[in-house]
């Protein structure tokens, strides 16, 4: 029997059997593993699933099933997620331990030797995406480890292969996108299931004792292309003026050219006509030359009063109080 004290009152209560106890452990035993045999996979992930120790599958997103007690082992990993790692610098608040690594270790990553024997302090970023969750889980050995080295050793390869104007100034695309292909290359030789989304260059620096010598230099060259620039827009604007007004100088020139010889061609025609005509009959041809001429030279003499040769005086015939007559 079994006392208990419940409000001051002493109840007994009997033992249960052995076979009770073996059926309250059974059911707890069985809720306990009901419980532990389903689990949930979002939708960014995929899980793999061991077996003592033995991939078996991956499994999609969505409610699924396992051997309960430990016996199947589930690994989820974010497979639709862009994932990063930073070198030479951290980003605040990062969840991923393998962002970014401890601040000594960050000093020693960004400072590189370029092909001219200088120094550079290169920070980079890579993004990638796990595309294959068995071969990342199981064909390398701590994957996100080896990509950190990988990734190194690649932007030290391509670096060492420049000057470091290049590496500062000019050649950042260009090393960006050759360390993308050849770490891509390299993760596929190691099998490691990841694609390499972008390999972007952060901060890129001469060494701090010489930085603000480098940027006095990266000023002048700036200013150099800046005169440049106002020098070539002057001039882009200055020449096509000028060979518009020489085209439009010539284009006048042509078309004075072009009436003056009309002109001429017309004058020798009209000359020649006449000319023709004044050999069938001279005096005729004479006097309405003549005639012709009076006509139009009258007219634009004004007033006109035509005396005989012999008058003695011309004011009887003048209108004197005619204040417009001349």
């Amino acid at each position: 029997m079994i006392e208990l004290n419940i409000g001051g009152k002493t109840v007994k209560l009997p033992l249960p059997g052995g076979k009770t106890i073996l059926g309250i452990a059974a059911a707890c035993l069985l809720f306990l593993g009901l419980m532990s045999s389903f689990y949930t996979v979002r939708t960014e992930e995929e899980a793999i699933v061991t077996r003592f120790g033995r991939y078996i599958k991956t499994e999609q997103p969505g409610l699924r099933f396992r051997l309960p007690f430990g016996i199947d082992q589930v690994k989820v990993l974010a497979v639709k997620r862009q994932l990063k790692q930073e070198f030479g610098f951290s980003t605040p608040g990062a969840t991923n331990p393998y962002q970014a690594s401890s601040p000594n270790e960050q000093a020693m990553e960004k400072e590189m030797v370029t092909g001219d024997l200088n120094s550079a302090l290169v920070e980079w970023v890579i993004q990638y995406r796990i595309t294959d969750p068995a071969a990342f889980e199981f064909q390398v050995r701590d994957p996100d480890t080896t990509l950190r080295h990988a990734s190194e050793s690649v932007m030290r390869e391509v670096v060492g292969d420049r000057t470091v104007d290049e590496v500062i100034t000019v050649g950042r695309q260009e090393i960006e996108i050759e360390s993308q292909k050849l770490l891509q290359d390299l993760v596929k030789l190691y099998n490691m299931g990841i694609t390499i989304d972008q390999v972007q260059l952060k901060n890129v620096n001469p060494p701090r004792p010489v930085q603000a010598s480098f940027n006095e230099v990266n000023q002048a060259q700036q200013e150099r292309e800046k005169s440049i620039n106002v020098a070539n827009g002057q001039y882009n604007r200055e020449i096509p003026k000028a060979r518009g007004e020489a085209e439009q100088k010539i284009s006048e020139a042509q078309g004075y050219a072009t009436q003056r010889v009309n002109e001429a061609e017309g004058d020798v025609a009209k000359f020649t006509a006449l000319f023709a005509e004044y050999q069938k009959a001279p005096e005729v041809t004479k006097r309405r030359i003549y005639l012709e001429t009076i006509q139009s030279v009258l007219p634009q003499i004004g007033k006109k009063v035509i005396i005989d040769e012999d008058a003695q005086q011309i004011l009887p015939l003048l209108q004197l109080g005619d204040k417009s007559g001349q």
